[in-house]
């Protein structure tokens, strides 16, 4: 396992606002053989990846979902209808092109990476895996933090050099851990304020009795490391990245830091569900501006995940009532990406293709 020193540098992300360009891409979109506004978003998404890539013609090449699997160790906490091996069975699966994913990455014709960040399993060699394991699962947060420093330090690193070697402009991102639904809960309870109430929800298909204890398991860790705060005075565990170091998991730290260096790298950064949503409010406390890379595939159907979304003032998608992960939602929003940049470069102009274009004030009296 390579060390990292403890002042890890995260990539620097430049905010897409540019007003010039923006009046150019509205100009290009209300130019096409159209009524202006009658893609809806459409054409917000396609001005927002123009903006992204610097360009009224963007384009996208290789777009890749990156699939960070790690273990919890708050499953010893019975917060999960499934035992932990299922992560590593899953992984299996994954490279046995067997999931979901797998099923949509291919009729979608997007690479797929499986990345062990930190799985609870022993996969040796497995060919078509990326190790890059920290550690056999994280401690149990109901106990202690879920990571050490140096731990979480190497996992933001991991997951930077993971998107730094994507050679494409569009990473989604996915991932898989048994438990993961309660770290997710236990960070945007940390983060935004919201009561643990409103942050849990079913994960992998818990009942009332279960989700009432999934609560309950993140109330009293949250009020034990509050404790052990208090009684330590050079503790900050409010600070973004002590509350991931805290609560989350090595998958989301890794997502952590791919997604502010895709965003550093004016890559569009394809979100999925509440999980990978987050691992960008860390991220989006970091360095806010990463938000204008982000298009948001779906709302899913973990209660937590709308408030999400709300938080970061997204308007995804689709709504198609995943709960999945895995990068599902991201893999299938991917064609509305496409139709967007394809309609900016390829639809005819009115004055291309002969069309009478709006006039004004007479127009809109006879319309």
């Amino acid at each position: 396992m390579m060390t990292i020193p403890l002042s890890l540098t995260l990539p620097t992300i430049v905010p897409t606002v540019d007003h010039a360009l923006s009046a150019a891409l509205s100009a290009a979109i209300d130019n096409k053989t159209k009524p202006p506004g009658s893609l809806g978003v459409l054409e917000v998404l396609a001005a927002q990846i123009g903006l992204i890539q610097g360009t009224i013609q963007p384009q996208l090449s290789a777009p890749e979902i990156l699939i960070f699997a790690g273990d919890h160790g708050v499953v010893a906490e019975q917060i999960s209808l499934f035992p932990q091996s299922v992560t590593w069975q899953m992984v299996h699966n994954f490279l046995q092109q067997g999931a979901a994913i797998n099923v949509f990455a291919k009729q979608n014709q997007c690479a797929l990476q499986v990345i062990d960040a930190g799985v609870n399993h022993d996969f040796g060699a497995l060919p078509g895996l990326v190790d890059r394991k920290v550690a056999f699962g994280t401690a149990n947060f109901a106990r202690e933090p879920a990571m050490s420093v140096e731990q979480c330090q190497l996992a933001l690193a991991h997951g930077i050099a993971a998107a730094a070697q994507v050679k494409g402009n569009v990473i989604g991102f996915g991932e898989m851990g048994i438990g993961n639904t309660t770290a997710a809960a236990a960070l945007m309870h940390k983060i935004t304020g919201a009561a643990v109430a409103d942050c849990v929800g079913a994960g992998t298909g818990l009942g009332a009795a279960g989700v009432a204890h999934k609560r309950q398991v993140i109330e009293a860790a949250v009020q034990r490391h509050a404790a052990n705060a208090d009684a330590n005075a050079d503790a900050d565990a409010n600070t973004p990245l002590e509350v991931l170091r805290t609560f989350g998991g090595f998958e989301i730290a890794m997502m952590t830091g791919a997604m502010l260096q895709a965003a550093a790298m004016r890559k569009v950064l394809l979100i999925d569900g509440f999980i990978v949503s987050s691992a960008l409010l860390i991220a989006a406390r970091l360095q806010p501006a990463i938000l204008d890379y982000c298009v948001f595939s779906h709302c899913s159907n973990e209660q937590g995940h709308r408030r999400l979304l709300s938080e970061f003032g997204a308007r995804p998608l689709l709504q198609l009532d995943l709960r999945l992960g895995e990068g599902t939602g991201a893999v299938l929003a991917l064609p509305l990406l496409h139709a967007a940049v394809n309609f900016l470069r390829e639809m005819a102009t009115f004055d291309g293709a002969g069309v009478s274009g709006k006039s004004g004030a007479a127009d809109d009296a006879a319309a």
